[in-house]
């Protein structure tokens, strides 16, 4: 017992001597370090500066243009081997780690200096886009039609030219005292002409839009003038005093030609009366409330065109026209307790769409960088453990 615990003893005894620490070779291994990140970040920087040439040579309607300097710049991370040994730079005790920090140093500071080069302020060449609609599509005579577009550039806007061509072929030209272009959005509304034919009588305008570096974008499109846009096929004979005999069970049936957002009806000049679209038409009955009992009515017909246009980030504004029915329709109403005697339909009009709450991208972005850094202050600590 005593001769194993001398053994022992002897053997804590022995010095440890630490490696001799060759402070040439760390210095030099050191340097080559230094040497190759410089080196890496300076030919990221030339080569987002060569993919910037082709991005600019290549038309933005390519389909694979970001793919293609993608491939540029994966492809010319190979000349960093080259470059080194050109450089007489010892690589040669590079491993699987050393590489992959150069080549991250490299691809990472090209990416950025890229995605910096090719947006404004630097370069720019994207043309202003434009979201239009009409209000309404197709208007009776004597109505109005609104013209609504979202014009954006990101770069600012610098002229907008906009034009009608009226179905005999005359081109008009409008100037900005016409309409009006305020936060990217841009209002014309063309009034009802006295020349309609009350067939059917097609408009066209053309909207172009440049921006400052003079890129210019076209969009066009139609309205149409019928006093047909509101009319009633059931019951027939509405358009002369009396007009037919109906009762409670009487389905009145109008027919809209235009894609509307609500369609009501007024009798003898009362409170609004909704329809309801019951496959091609929207019907009602005189057992709606507003009807009036054994008396001779007449009706004036109205549809309601809504629109949103996102303005900004977290804002959607209305835009809104009215069809106004050129014709007015007479009903001898029968006197029984029926009429009248049941609420009016309720109708939903359109309601902004769905907004995504902005910076969510951003939230989730800071929070998996901050778990990357927990993660690699972890793993250093625990090394020094």
């Amino acid at each position: 017992m005593a001769k194993r615990r001398k053994e022992k003893d002897e053997g804590e005894n022995l010095d440890f001597k630490l490696p001799k620490f060759d402070e040439e070779k760390f210095l030099s291994r050191e340097r080559t370090k230094i040497k190759t990140i410089f080196i890496s970040f300076i030919f990221g920087i030339v080569l987002a500066m060569v993919c910037f040439g082709f991005w600019s040579l290549m038309s933005n309607e390519n389909a694979f243009r970001w793919e293609l300097v993608l491939l540029v710049a994966i492809f010319n991370a190979t000349f960093l081997k080259p470059i080194f040994q050109r450089l007489n730079i010892d690589i040669s005790n590079f491993g699987k780690k050393e590489w992959f920090s150069v080549i991250a140093i490299y691809f990472f500071t090209w990416l950025l200096v890229f995605i910096v080069i090719v947006n404004p302020p630097f370069y720019d060449d994207e043309a202003p886009r434009i979201d239009v609609v009409t209000l309404p599509g197709m208007q009776e005579i004597g109505g109005t039609v609104k013209i609504v577009a979202k014009i954006t550039d990101n770069m600012g806007i610098d002229n907008i030219d906009f034009t009608i061509v009226s179905p005999d072929g005359t081109s008009t030209s409008l100037s900005s005292d016409d309409y009006t272009y305020e936060d990217n959005i841009f209002i014309y509304e063309y009034p009802s002409p006295d020349n309609l034919t009350g067939e059917s009588d097609t408009y066209t305008y053309t909207i172009n839009a440049t921006d400052v570096n003079k890129h210019t974008t076209e969009e066009t499109g139609t309205f149409t003038y019928s006093d047909n846009t509101i009319k009633l096929p059931e019951p027939t004979g509405t358009n002369v005093q009396p007009g037919p005999f109906v009762t409670y069970s009487t389905n009145i049936k109008f027919d809209v030609k235009a894609d509307v957002s609500r369609f009501y009806y007024v009798i003898d000049g009362g409170e609004e009366i909704n329809a309801t679209k019951d496959g091609d038409y929207y019907t009602t009955s005189p057992k709606i409330k507003g009807w009036t009992r054994g008396t001779n009515v007449s009706v004036k017909a109205y549809a309601e065109i809504i629109h949103y246009v996102q303005i900004s980030a977290l804002k959607y504004v209305p835009y809104s026209n009215t069809i106004v029915d050129s014709s007015i329709y007479y009903f001898n109403v029968s006197d029984v307790p029926e009429i009248s005697g049941e609420d009016q339909p309720i109708v939903t009009l359109p309601s902004p769409p769905y907004m995504p709450i902005p910076g969510f991208e951003l939230v989730v972005f800071l929070v998996s960088l901050i778990a990357v850094v927990l993660i690699f202050k972890y793993k250093k600590k625990d090394k020094r453990n």
